[in-house]
């Protein structure tokens, strides 16, 4: 009997073959997103997942700045971060941080799904946020991913 044929493969930074996607973010609500992103970061949708490998996708999101919230969340949610002074706690609303930079917005809510460790830095990296329709990765050829059909 071939013992080989089950066996377990686990995947590693050589066999693993990471593709380029392209996500648009308009009329989509927030979480919903984020979530089907941080999936395709991590490399879930794939047959060949491993927990402890980057074997994601990179993944490009366009039209950040047309994602929606629902209810009072643009006003009431909270987005607190510390300068690492005594006293240093800042917070900004969603309308406050979206003024801002409206693909941090998207950005906050991936990598709050992403594993709080070395591995998730590395997959956040593979993150790429615009707030227009237009990317500058053409070169890669990415593939569009339809999340209406998804979610």
């Amino acid at each position: 009997m071939n013992t080989l044929s089950y066996k377990t493969i686990s995947a590693n930074s050589k066999t693993v073959d990471k593709q380029w996607v392209v996500v648009d973010a308009s009329g989509l609500h927030l979480g919903r997103v984020a979530s089907v992103i941080a999936i395709y970061l991590r490399g879930k949708h794939k047959t060949n997942y491993t927990p402890h490998v980057d074997c994601g996708d990179n993944v490009i999101v366009i039209n950040a700045d047309k994602v929606v919230l629902s209810g009072n969340k643009w006003k009431n949610k909270q987005y607190i971060r510390h300068t690492g002074f005594p006293g240093g706690q800042k917070s900004l609303s969603a309308k406050q941080l979206y003024a801002k930079s409206p693909g941090r917005i998207i950005e906050n809510a991936v990598r709050g799904m992403l594993p709080k460790n070395k591995l998730g830095s590395a997959l956040f990296r593979n993150l790429k946020v615009f707030s227009g329709n237009e990317h500058s990765h053409e070169a890669q050829k990415p593939e569009t991913i339809n999340l209406n059909e998804r979610l």
